[in-house]
Order: structure tokens, then sequence, then C-alpha cells
């Protein structure tokens, strides 16, 4: 009886905590918001034009707003902004999707206003303890909020642009082949003749994928669809499956290193063309509104202990150390980015619809300013 009683007193606990939390998770729900009324209201002495975003939703929630111009501090630089890439990050911040996000962004509204990551321009002006760049550096990196006319952004988080690329091309390249690199060299662990898929070759990590893994000596494979086949195979893919035509798991050669951007097979159908000890790196998974991609990694967490493959999934960290990598490649000409279309800055929601399509060959690049 006693130990009846204990157990009642423990399920009425979990019951009493479940019900807290609800209660916390909603009153958090109602309070959750962003300063975006006062921002707009304000009328700064030193204004430049941003996109911001007051509520989740589809592109047209978009708003290009006067905000108040950046300083740079202690070991920042400020930058005019001259192009910024898009990314399904940009996309996955405007919806607030999948809906688990949002214990981090915000439940009801997001927290952050601002929009963007990739970024090329031109330095105007340094904060104290500075030594690497000066006014006048042409340079590419990462900032939340770049789509802006200015942002101010860490010393380490841009690098000196390469001299045979344009600021669109130079946009194009920090999230996405950052994410690229590492999923080749760190995730893969890719090497000379070593035989690699690539799953979403045409898209915007795609591309890159397919041109670091040959960089690296690899066999490679790209899964595209018909139209994109000729593409990929110019990127240095040795091997083209039109995935219209093809399923690459039923096929019989074994991969040493599956890179997937789709995600539009299980796990089990993967495991079937990758070898004994191969190396299965997942860049981008099936979508969903509550926890999709999420629930994907967590299975492959649990399939991993059942199978003698490596299966996992990581997170791009862009660092000026990746990003002067892919510079020394891209001046070299190994790498070279795909851009396929650009978009004037007044055009910013037509160009995030045109990236929701999941259609484009490449990156899609906003243009700020000449």
């Amino acid at each position: 009886m006693k130990a009846r009683s204990a157990w009642r007193w423990v399920v009425r606990a979990m019951v009493a905590g479940i019900a807290l939390a609800l209660v916390a998770l909603a009153v958090g729900y109602w309070r959750s918001g962003n300063d975006c009324a006062a921002v707009l209201a304000a009328t700064p002495d030193h204004a430049m034009k941003a996109y911001v975003y007051c509520d989740y939703g589809a592109p047209d929630v978009l708003r290009l707003a006067d905000v108040a111009a950046p300083m740079p501090g202690d070991g920042q630089v400020l930058v005019a902004v001259r192009a910024a890439g898009l990314n399904q990050l940009e996309a996955h911040y405007l919806h607030g999707t999948p809906y688990v996000m949002r214990l981090d962004t915000g439940l009801r509204k997001p927290k952050n206003i601002r929009i963007g990551a990739d970024l090329a321009g031109v330095v105007t002006a340094v904060g104290p303890r500075v030594t690497l760049l000066r006014p006048g550096d042409e340079v590419f990196g990462a900032r939340n909020g770049a789509l802006a006319e200015q942002v101010v952004v860490a010393e380490t988080s841009v690098v000196r642009k390469p001299t045979n690329l344009t600021f669109e091309q130079a946009a194009a390249v920090p999230v996405a082949a950052v994410t690229a690199l590492q999923a080749v060299r760190d995730q893969g662990r890719v090497q000379r003749g070593q035989s690699v898929l690539v799953n979403g070759a045409s898209g915007g990590v795609g591309t890159f994928v397919v041109q670091i893994a040959t960089a690296f000596g690899a066999r490679v494979t790209g899964v595209s669809s018909t139209r994109n086949l000729d593409l990929v195979r110019s990127l240095g893919a040795a091997v083209t499956i039109d995935y219209t035509q093809q399923d690459y798991t039923q096929g019989t050669p074994p991969y040493d290193v599956i890179i997937d951007m789709v995600g539009n097979h299980t796990l089990r159908e993967n495991q079937r063309v990758l070898a004994p000890s191969g190396i299965y790196v997942m860049v981008g998974g099936p979508e969903g509104q509550w926890i999709a991609p999420l629930d994907r990694a967590l299975q492959m967490i649990v399939f991993s202990k059942f199978v003698s493959q490596t299966f996992g999934l990581f997170l791009a960290n862009v660092t000026s150390a990746e990003l002067a990598t892919l510079r020394d490649l891209m001046q070299a000409g190994t790498v070279t980015p795909v851009i396929d279309r650009r978009y004037p800055f007044a055009e910013l929601p037509e160009a995030m619809r045109y990236l929701e399509t999941g259609r484009a060959r490449g990156k899609v690049v906003v243009t700020v300013s000449e």
C-alpha cells in the first residue's frame, strides 16, 4: 500500500510539473514579442535601409525600413553591403518552422526582426583593436541582419574577397560553401580515390559539395533533376543520376560517402548503397511544420548504434579560417560559385519566393548597392 501511495505521489508530481510547464509556455507565448513597432517608429539621425519582419509568415511580411545605422565596436568593422546571398536558413527563420525552433527565436513573434546572413561589401570604418582589415578592403563573410545597407561584423567573421570574384559571387559563398567544406572534409572525411554520392547536387550547398569533393580527389556521383545534369557534370561530377529516371538507392556500387541535402530516402535505403565502413552525412532533410528534420537526426543517433556505417548530422560554423580556405580555392579557380538569379534590393520578397520553390540552381543573390 505504501509503495502504491508513493507511486501516486510521483505521478501527481509529474502531472503537476507538466501542467506548470504548459502554463509557463502559454504565458511566454502571449508575452513573446519584439521591438518592431519601436524600431519602425523611430527616426534616427543616422539611418539606413534594412529589411525587417515583425511577424512570422510568407515573404510578404518582409518590410524595407529605416533603422539606426550601426557603429563598429572593439574588434568590429563596418561594412557597406554590396550583395547578400539567400539560404534556406532565412526561409526557416521567416516562417518560424519547424515550430520547435520558436522556443529560441520567439513563440508568437520573432525576437530578432532582422534577416540575412551572407554578405559581401566594402569596409568603411574599423573599431578599436582591429588589426587585419582597413577601410576600403573588399570583404565577404556572415553576419545576422546582412540584408541591409550596412552591417557591423566581427573582424573574425569576414575575410578579404578574392580578386577574381564579383561581390555577388562572393555573397553566394559563406554559409553554403562553409557547410559544403565541413561536410566533405570534417564530417565525410573524404579522401582521394573515394566514391562520393551527392544527393541534391545542383542546389546552393550541393554545387559547392561537388566541386570541393572533386578537388579532394574523390570520384563524385551527382544526383539531380534532368534539367540540371549538364550543370552537375560541369562542376566535376564523374557520374550523374537523374532522380526522375533512377533511384540511387537501388544501385549496386557502394559509396564511401553519401552527402545528402534532400533526405528523400530512408536511412535503411541509404545504408543499402553505403560501403560497410562508409559515412552518411545529412545536410538537409524532409521539412515539416513541427519538428522535422530534427526527428530524422534523432533516428540517426539510434540507427548508428546498430550498423557498421557512420550516420551523422551537423551544423556549419562559419569562421574566418574556413572562409580563407574557400577564398584560396576560389582564387585558384578550383571552386566557382553558381548563381541562378540576381534580384535588386527592393525585390527581396520576390527573391525569397523563388528560393522557397526549391528549384534554384545554385544560389539566389540580392544586389544591395552598385
